[in-house]
């Protein structure tokens, strides 16, 4: 493995996880034996108590610290646990006993006690390190006379406990420590990369927010995009009335009114003059239904009555861009996700009709064996589509994240761009 920044990183991540993960674990041991020692008696109970309390705000401080050194060493960022809740209507012992049944701060307890056999595997894998460059400098050391020392001879160092530190008398058997040196530094970068990466897992699994606080996380957001979608569509939805049915019909209700005046003059009225108002009428009145028309099909396609099939068909016919269509969904999802399912496709065609300069498209849905409904939209054009905030792909991924779907993009330069999109059965 060559020497790239990556592994500079995880060696360093090793040798300062090393001492505060030794020396964190074991002060943590400490303050947990002489908080079970004393909860354990009577005398000592509240003391015991205490100690423990200490011991869990000793956890949360110390697996901060290793969160916030993965997250600048190798770029891996874990979200902290819940903090204990604040209970200001309890008495100190109420708080204590809060603080002692936080699950979060056992949680990691649990990672620096896990963490002191790791970190002295780290410090073994940063003596790799160090043994490599000793040996590498081997010739350097016994040109510099202060580095040599006595006449006894130069010393190479092994990094395994057996086969004991060699001894070199001459420049030329210095030469025998470079390839052994450079040997040892090969092996260095895959020892700190195993344990750093066992690091982060136990990281992510103990001082993490957890599957439930993860769960409940996911469900807030993706209550607050439903909220702010519904708002959008019902805020669209007053704009579009407003400046399109609702002129028309007030047009409507003023021809009418002419009509009626004219009706009711005392000579007799014009026929023509009342044709052309009762045409115009007319028009307003056919251009406000085909705008309402048009207002219910963004809430609910007509063409969804007939299931997804038929809905997709009729998106791929109307396609400027050829479009095959491959479509076995089996039983039909729930209303909810056919119509989540429609406007995917939907807006991923007209992505590929307006930007991607594709001559074909494919387009799939098929239901997989864990009943999840698999849309996949395919393209030959440029490619390089990215999601962007505020962008067409982004508001799908919020759209389909409120019945827990995904949607994932895959668009190299050049093409082709397929675009995933995972939808449970039931919303």
């Amino acid at each position: 493995m060559p020497l790239r920044r990556r592994s500079w990183r995880e060696a360093i991540h090793c040798l300062l996880g090393a001492p505060l993960g030794i020396g964190g674990a074991v002060l943590l041991l400490v303050l947990l034996a002489l908080g079970l020692g004393f909860a354990l008696s009577l005398l000592g109970a509240v003391l015991g108590l205490l100690l423990l309390a200490l011991a869990t705000a000793l956890a949360r401080g110390l697996g901060a610290v290793h969160r916030a050194l993965a997250g600048r060493l190798l770029g891996i960022w874990i979200a902290p646990a819940p903090a204990c809740p604040a209970q200001p209507g309890l008495g100190v012992l109420g708080r204590l006993d809060a603080r002692i049944r936080d699950g979060p701060a056992w949680r990691q307890v649990g990672y620096v006690v896990a963490k002191l056999p790791l970190a002295v595997c780290g410090m073994y894998a940063v003596l790799f390190w160090v043994v490599g460059v000793f040996n590498l400098a081997a010739p350097v050391r016994w040109a510099v006379p202060w580095l040599r020392g006595d006449d006894s001879g130069l010393m190479l160092l092994t990094p395994l406990p057996f086969g004991g530190s060699p001894v070199v008398h001459s420049f030329a058997g210095t030469l025998f420590g470079v390839p052994l040196g450079a040997g040892v530094l090969l092996v260095a970068p895959w020892l700190t990369r195993a344990v750093a990466r066992a690091d982060v897992r136990l990281m992510q699994a103990l001082l993490g927010p957890g599957a439930l606080a993860e769960r409940v996380r996911d469900l807030e957001e993706t209550r607050a995009l439903a909220v702010d979608d519904s708002a959008a569509l019902l805020r669209r939805l007053e704009r579009d009335l407003h400046d399109g049915a609702q002129v028309r019909l007030v047009t409507l209700a003023l021809s009418l009114d002419m009509i009626r005046g004219k009706l009711s003059e005392e000579r007799p009225p014009d026929p023509q003059a009342v044709l052309r108002l009762v045409d115009g009428a007319r028009e307003n009145a056919t251009a406000a239904l085909a705008e309402l028309r048009d207002l219910s099909r963004g809430l609910h396609p007509p063409v969804l009555d007939d299931g997804l099939a038929d809905a997709l068909a009729s998106l791929t016919e109307r396609s400027s861009v050829p479009v095959e269509l491959t479509v076995d969904v089996g039983e039909r999802p729930s209303p909810a996700i056919e119509t989540i399912a429609y406007f995917c496709v939907a807006e991923l065609l007209t992505n590929v009709i307006k930007h991607s300069g594709a001559a074909r498209a494919t387009v799939s849905a098929e239901r997989r064996a864990d009943g999840t409904l698999r849309l996949r939209v395919t393209d030959d054009g440029r490619g390089g589509a990215r999601s962007r905030p505020e962008g067409g792909l982004d508001g799908l991924r919020q759209r389909v994240r409120t019945v827990d779907g995904t949607l994932d993009v895959t668009s190299p330069e050049g093409g082709p761009t397929v675009v995933s999109v995972d939808l449970p059965p039931h919303a």
